[in-house]
């Protein structure tokens, strides 16, 4: 006969209770617009185009626990001073954290929650640019941890300061 494993201490059931929890309740595109302001002209110049990437991040606490986090990406495309296509996406989510320290929450925003949205503003981008004309664009993977770390760095210099 099978054991129940359920704690029967309420020490132990309330450190289950404060356990840290995290679901994604809803992931939207929140805005998105491409623009070709050179075209049809542009598809007929040779040259080697230049891709310059901008990556953001904004997190706003609407209700209890209740986390939108939104990651804008913004590629250009540019052929020497012509602008061969600007594709702006913000992709968002709505996430449920719980029982997070404070340092641990800021952490989660900063980096697991952009992780997520990543593959879907990857996608957006991809089909904007490549329903624009041009060949299909894939934004490569991010290190967000990086990116939340180098973001800590600046935050504790520019306090120091």
């Amino acid at each position: 006969m099978a054991e129940n494993d359920t704690p029967t201490s309420n020490g132990s059931a309330e450190a289950a209770a404060a356990q840290a929890q995290l679901n994604v309740q809803k992931i939207y595109l929140k805005d998105a617009s491409f623009e070709a302001p050179n075209a049809p002209q542009v598809f007929q110049e040779q040259g080697q185009p230049r891709i310059d990437l901008n990556l953001s991040q904004k997190v706003q606490n609407f209700a209890e626990n209740t986390y939108e986090v939104v990651l804008a990406v913004t590629v250009t495309c540019k052929l020497e001073e012509k602008t061969v296509y600007l594709c702006e996406v913000q992709q968002a989510g709505v996430f449920g954290l719980s029982g997070f320290e404070a340092g641990q929450l800021d952490a989660v925003l900063g980096s697991y929650c952009p992780g997520v949205l990543l593959p879907y503003a990857r996608q957006a981008i991809s089909e904007l640019i490549q329903n624009g004309g041009f060949p299909p664009f894939l934004l490569q993977p991010i290190n967000f941890d990086q990116v939340y770390a180098e973001q800590l760095k600046r935050r504790q210099q520019s306090q120091a300061a």
